[in-house]
């Protein structure tokens, strides 16, 4: 007979077993994954590594050299997703019976009511090493100047092998950014090189046409589809990003206001934004190169602030709702450790931007970073950002900026 006591006994156990079941179930995720996007181009790789275990996960998508931590994993034991907040931007996935392999789709925001929508799947096993010869390898290594068939500007494709693995790893620089870590394999002969940080999915085929010749593809996510040529220069450089953007009437800094991130209009000229060497930076959360560019500005901040230096951002973002861009902003100034104001100046699309920010002629790349004296007068505009994939192109620039921040306080004593 049972009684009360033998009841509760046997719940107790059962609920207790299907806890274990249930967390042996989420721990079905924990591990290293080759992980794809359905891109027009063919399959889109990176890697995904998880750790943890039941509600504690953790994780990085993987791209060659760079690890970028994922903010939010959540799992059933059946289902679950990926999430990227700051980028607005998610992979929902669900578990396959055999325990090693994952299904689903990447969603993103790109606009008002724009979508960007991609299949994902993404196999369980320590990542392999395309078969690839040294004269392949040889070949490709190396500083290319290229020209994509869309753009009038010039670019530069740098590929180097990645100290970790025989893999090419690198990066495309142009005149409004970099493509940030692209690791590279070899499939038929071509070379492939991909990424994924969770707003950009980016996709590149490179063919040997000559001696020191190249041409290829590019695809950005599902949406965009454009190709290149190249010739091997070692001294391949872009044009001078401090010369690509002008000065259009500086008056107006001290005319011009945006709410801040509580709602307040606030003008640029308030006299909390005041300081020896000022920063105005330009830029969208919804950017990869405006998140490269924020470790930097915090950097820079915690480095110089007591010298003199103020930094103000001024962010343009997709949707025009000004509480939901103002709660993107608030993570993107989180996830940075980025404690400078910033004010919410319009929509991403560059050309309302130009007219929300007649500064400059235009505003022709996210990020744009103004440089002023002590005495608000505008110093140089510098156009784009070469991030940490782009190696000695990165440690140049922040010489550069630095040099030009230091001078500007010295002059203000």
């Amino acid at each position: 007979m049972l009684t009360p006591n033998s009841v509760a006994t046997a719940l107790v156990l059962a609920l207790c077993s299907c806890g274990v079941q249930f967390s042996l179930a989420q721990e079905t995720l924990v591990g290293s994954w080759n992980a794809s996007l359905d891109c027009p181009g063919g399959p889109l790789r990176f890697g995904i590594e998880i750790k943890g275990a039941a509600d504690a996960l953790a994780g990085f998508f993987v791209n060659g050299p760079e690890r970028i931590k994922i903010p939010s994993i959540t799992y059933d034991g059946a289902s679950g997703s990926i999430d990227i907040p700051h980028y607005d931007s998610r992979i929902s996935f669900s578990m396959e019976k055999d325990a090693s392999t994952i299904s689903g789709e990447w969603t993103k925001r790109r606009g008002v009511e724009k979508w960007t929508k991609m299949p994902f799947t993404a196999t369980k096993s320590v990542t392999a090493v395309s078969a690839q010869t040294t004269e392949q390898v040889s070949f490709f290594v190396g500083r290319w100047a290229t020209k994509f068939k869309s753009d009038a500007d010039p670019s530069v494709a740098d590929f180097r092998v990645n100290d970790a693995s025989p893999r090419i790893v690198g990066t495309f620089l142009t005149t409004t950014g970099d493509y940030r870590f692209l690791d590279g394999r070899f499939e038929n002969g071509v070379l492939v090189l991909s990424c994924f940080d969770g707003a950009h999915a980016f996709l590149f085929h490179v063919r040997k046409t000559g001696q020191d010749s190249i041409k290829g593809d590019f695809w950005s996510s599902d949406t965009w589809h454009d190709s290149f040529e190249g010739k091997r220069d070692d001294s391949a450089s872009l044009p001078d990003a401090f010369k690509e953007t002008s000065l259009a009437d500086e008056s107006l800094l001290g005319r011009l206001s945006f709410p801040d991130l509580d709602g307040k209009p606030t003008r640029l000229d308030d006299p909390k934004f005041a300081g020896k060497a000022r920063i105005i930076y330009v830029f969208g959360s919804w950017c990869p190169n405006c998140h490269d560019a924020a470790d930097y500005f915090s950097e820079l901040n915690s480095k110089y602030q007591d010298q003199g230096l103020s930094i103000l951002g001024l962010a343009f973002e997709h949707t025009g709702n000004f509480e939901r861009d103002a709660e993107q902003i608030r993570r993107y100034l989180e996830r940075h450790n980025s404690n400078y104001p910033v004010l919410l100046a319009g929509l991403s699309d560059k050309e309302e931007a130009s007219k929300a920010f007649p500064v400059l002629d235009r505003v022709r790349s996210y990020p744009t970073t103004i440089f002023l004296d002590s005495t608000n007068k505008v110093r140089s505009i510098h156009t784009g950002f070469t991030g940490p994939a782009t190696g000695n192109d990165f440690v140049e620039l922040k010489q550069k900026f630095e040099s030009l921040i230091e001078t500007m306080i010295a002059e203000s004593k």
